[in-house]
């Protein structure tokens, strides 16, 4: 008798037990959902303030080149005090179309060079062209991203002519490059271990330059990389047979 009714008063607890299972369960989903809501609501915080700080130095020190300005920009101060000719540093970017969206890494690894070199007395200036932005330039100067065209313009001499720039251009690696490889470019001069650039494609005294056809021609491979892949094969099918 004393057994039985032990079991009788033992149901109770395990129809409660039972109970409370799914209830926990129930209770932990709506935890889970509601942190989920906050989360959703809360904006997302930068990975590094770090990071934000030297994008933002770079974009006060730094000049975007378009295919109006890059003349003037990259010009030799005639007010300038110092006899020695003046540096630049271009770096070259792009997005998804024309970096392929694997730049990041290069383009954090120059900001946060220009973040420590802009506070050299003799830093270069800085300079940066998107491709993604200014395709026609890109082209005109057949460069690709990421890179960084490290040109040095002499200043004009007393009869007002003026040496050709000295070119210097640097491939970057998309996922190795640092911040302190790009900062030895002008603190150690490493650009200087490559042989400055004296080709046809030379922006100021490349033979496309010094006839003026960096813009058309710009235009040109601008205009074959937007045509469909399909359209070159009818081409050369048609005059193959206008020949025959």
């Amino acid at each position: 008798m004393r057994f039985s009714s032990s079991i009788v008063f033992a149901l109770p607890a395990l129809a409660l037990a039972q109970e409370q299972v799914p209830l926990a369960d129930k209770i932990k989903g709506w935890l889970s959902q509601a942190q989920s809501f906050v989360s959703s609501a809360v904006p997302s915080v930068p990975s590094s303030p770090v990071d934000a700080g030297a994008a933002k130095v770079a974009e006060h020190v730094e000049t975007s080149l378009t295919l109006e300005n890059w003349q003037s920009v990259l010009s030799a101060d005639p007010s300038a005090t110092t006899a020695g000719p003046e540096d630049f540093m271009v770096y070259i970017t792009g997005g998804n179309k024309t970096c392929y969206g694997v730049c990041d890494h290069a383009d954090k690894a120059w900001n946060d060079s220009v973040a420590l070199l802009s506070a050299s007395p003799s830093a270069p200036k800085f300079a940066v062209l998107n491709c993604e932005n200014e395709p026609i330039l890109c082209n005109a100067w057949a460069v690709g991203p990421p890179s960084i065209y490290y040109i040095s313009i002499p200043h004009a001499l007393a009869d007002q002519s003026a040496p050709a720039p000295l070119a210097y251009y640097i491939p970057l690696n998309r996922t190795s490059v640092t911040a302190s490889e790009i900062t030895a470019i002008s603190t150690k001069e490493t650009y200087k271990t490559n042989a400055p650039y004296e080709g046809i494609w030379h922006p100021f005294s490349g033979l496309i330059a010094q006839y003026q056809l960096g813009m058309p021609i710009g235009y040109v491979l601008w205009g074959f990389s937007k045509m469909p892949s399909w359209l070159p094969m009818i081409l050369i099918s048609f005059f193959s047979r206008s020949f025959m």
